[in-house]
């Protein structure tokens, strides 16, 4: 995990180039943010190295790969001792189908988001997954109807 890092103008700049488009050639990145492509490198290098890059990824249309749903679905567990949050957590992890899983603050415990085929493909993940992770008392799905905004950008 990355300690809070002091970004320069420049170092923004090259982020938010790197967020937009990360196969941008060091080349093509350098004179977009003004600077030689050497100095450049080490910029990025550095921003790698102190964590603040945390890694490179392709994003995958979840349609042109048959995931035509995606669900948001609140998990509440039976109990919040640390042994079963650990056998919970460590069971989500292990599961590939599972996108993201965060712990949340309020009235539930955690928010999986999961993308699907089609209704029995819900259903299966729902029964075969979610329901036999360790510890799950019950739980909400919340079915996305159409996606109004999403990006992997973080404002810098």
């Amino acid at each position: 995990m990355a300690v809070s890092t002091k970004l320069d103008s420049i170092d923004r700049a090259i982020l938010t180039e790197l967020q937009r488009e990360g196969r941008v050639s060091n080349q093509d990145l350098a004179q977009r943010v003004h600077l030689s492509p050497s100095a450049c490198l080490r910029r990025v290098k550095t921003l790698e190295d102190s964590g603040v890059i945390a890694q490179y990824v392709a994003l995958v249309n979840p349609r042109a790969v048959g995931k035509h749903g995606i669900s948001f679905t609140i998990i509440n567990l039976e109990s919040m001792n640390t042994p079963q949050l650990e056998a919970f957590e460590q069971a989500v992890r292990d599961q590939s189908e599972v996108l993201d899983c965060f712990y949340v603050a309020g009235s539930n415990d955690y928010l999986i988001r999961f993308a699907y085929h089609d209704a029995e493909d819900l259903e299966r993940f729902h029964a075969e997954v979610l329901m036999r992770l360790p510890n799950v008392a019950r739980s909400n799905s919340l079915l996305v109807l159409r996606t109004v905004k999403k990006t992997t950008a973080l404002p810098v």
